[in-house]
């Protein structure tokens, strides 16, 4: 028995040696409306149940709302940051069930129009940061302008939300498509929003999924649909997740087969994640 739980022991402390630190994902929308942080927001919180490290940046200028959905008030924003009162560190908010998040406040614009030395300081305490967390979240704005693409490229990954709407599936694919040209490698995965049934979550993925793969000769990977029910609007209302509100809900079970499927899908660089993330980001936001 003591044999078997020294290697479970030896087991859990390899698994988590090896897991990899600081995944970047951009999670986009190519219109607004479509619950894109409500998703990300409710993505984040499962992967912290399943015992993940889990930090969500909310860059959705002008609009970020990340702290409302969770019922928390910031002491300090990123525009804290660009005023020289406060480090990246410090900003960091403790949310629901482990969840940590940095909220939002001020512009890209901002960002990029700082001198050489303040972008690298923010891309420095940027990486000492994420090297802490197994997967850290970047809540972009709808759609993508050219300061919002910098961060979506340096990304390891992108997760697209949108809903079976005409106009959302063809922002999302002008969307995909600006940042495809950019970098034809950088993987998307798909998540259909408020859906009626897990048949038209389907269909809207094999629709947009078809228009790229003719017209960009790429495919996109399918995480799977979110249900609309009452629990997301209730949520949204009480200003608690509806992962916690109601884990039994439609949506709340829907965004755990999605987690799921992420889970299984994704797979480690051969490069590290973080190195990869902030290696990128410092080149594209200095222009080197």
């Amino acid at each position: 028995m003591t044999d078997q739980a020294e290697s479970l022991r030896t087991q859990l402390i390899q698994t988590t040696a090896n897991r990899p630190k600081g995944k970047s994902i951009a999670i986009m929308s190519g219109k607004g409306g479509v619950g894109k942080s409500n998703v990300a927001l409710n993505f984040a919180i499962s992967l912290c149940h399943k015992g993940n490290k889990v930090l969500v940046v909310d860059l959705d200028i002008g609009m970020g709302n990340l702290d409302i959905l969770m019922g928390e008030t910031s002491k300090y924003t990123i525009a804290d940051f660009f005023k020289g009162e406060a480090d990246l560190r410090k900003m960091i908010e403790s949310g629901p069930n482990g969840l940590q998040y940095i909220a939002g406040g001020t512009g890209l614009s901002e960002l990029l129009a700082l001198d050489d030395r303040l972008i690298e300081q923010f891309v420095y305490q940027l990486g000492e940061i994420v090297n802490q967390y197994d997967f850290v979240f970047f809540d972009m704005g709808a759609g993508v302008t050219a300061d919002s693409a910098k961060f979506i490229l340096a990304a390891d990954e992108i997760i697209v939300v949108l809903t079976s709407e005409p106009t959302a599936m063809t922002d999302a694919y002008a969307a995909i498509k600006y940042i495809h040209l950019m970098d034809s490698q950088i993987p998307f995965q798909i998540v259909i929003n408020r859906v009626e049934s897990e048949k038209e979550g389907l269909d809207s993925y094999g629709r947009l999924s078809a228009v790229i793969n003719k017209f960009l000769h790429r495919d996109i990977a399918y995480l799977g649909s979110i249900s609309e029910d009452r629990a997301i609007h209730q949520a949204v209302k009480r200003q608690i997740p509806f992962i916690i509100l109601n884990k039994n809900s439609h949506s709340a079970r829907s965004i755990e087969r999605i987690v799921g499927n992420y889970c299984r899908k994704s797979h480690s660089s051969s490069i590290h994640p973080n190195k990869k993330f902030i290696t990128k980001l410092k080149q594209l936001l200095l222009g080197r």
